[in-house]
């Protein structure tokens, strides 16, 4: 599990978290969604250990974060951000393949299955050859998607084999289209299912609703609510959250309600839109 308590983060003139708390279980998907700004970069940097936060705690695995080494990290937790910088020509599979360096090493064999099936789980395995720099944004996305699955696909050996591992992504569905947004968060919640825990940022409520165990709404570094998505998203809270007036619609076969903004919105002389 990944546990934080009254986590606070500051840069200077700005507060951006403030007194935030969340567990991550294996077998869960964990979803954080809010307004630009509202913190949920910050949070999910402080979790995956790439930045110390001023306040509060983090436990990995029942240790304290900050006592696991970089490599350690590695091994248990792969982090997808929102930019990925890669010009080399390398082809898909060998970028996905970047994802292995910090386990251990299997047999050339079994790591090839292993970067195919993170592919195919991606849905990107007919672009398997193709040059990276060639792909389109999109594909780019399920690519890096395909690698840092492959990262903790399956679990370690010796004393940390049992050990939880954890997916950390970072907004993985903004540059994809309806289609691929929903294949992405299908493959990673097989591999919540599979054991892992799963920690996303996403900006539709709606896949939220449709995807996620647990949720937390995240406004200007505080949070909101936090639980079950039936529970913590409701009308109430997003317009709190976003400051548009919504309402949940239950459509007729559907398990989830869809989320929708009422009446027309439209932008005031400061560029900002409103009801």
């Amino acid at each position: 599990m990944i546990a934080a308590a009254d986590l606070g983060y500051a840069v200077p003139g700005r507060t951006l978290l403030d007194r935030v708390g969340l567990r991550l279980a294996g077998g869960r998907l964990h979803a954080l969604i809010g307004p630009n700004g509202a913190g949920k970069s910050t949070l999910l940097r402080l979790l995956a250990g790439d930045l110390e936060p001023d306040t509060g705690t983090i436990e990995l695995n029942g240790r304290p974060l900050a006592s696991w080494s970089a490599r350690e990290r590695a091994r248990q937790r792969a982090v997808l951000p929102q930019a990925h910088s890669l010009s080399f020509g390398f082809t898909a599979t060998q970028v996905v393949a970047l994802g292995r360096l910090p386990c251990p090493r299997r047999r050339p064999e079994a790591e090839a299955a292993l970067v195919t099936a993170a592919l195919e789980l991606a849905g990107v395995a007919h672009l398997a050859e193709r040059s990276y720099p060639t792909l389109s944004g999109g594909e780019r996305a399920r690519v890096q998607l395909a690698r840092v699955m492959a990262q903790v696909w399956e679990p370690l050996d010796g004393t940390l084999q049992s050990a939880t591992r954890f997916l950390l992504l970072d907004e993985p569905t903004a540059s994809l289209d309806l289609a691929h947004q929903h294949d992405c968060l299908r493959a990673v919640r097989a591999l919540a299912d599979r054991g892992l825990g799963v920690l996303v940022i996403l900006h539709d409520p709606n896949l939220a609703l449709r995807y996620a165990d647990e949720v937390t709404l995240l406004r200007d570094g505080r949070a909101l609510a936090s639980g079950p998505p039936a529970e913590a998203i409701t009308a109430e809270t997003l317009e709190r959250l976003y400051r548009v007036p919504v309402r949940l619609v239950q459509a007729e076969g559907e398990r989830v309600p869809v989320v929708v903004v009422r009446g027309t919105l439209s932008p005031p002389a400061n560029g900002r839109s409103t009801p």
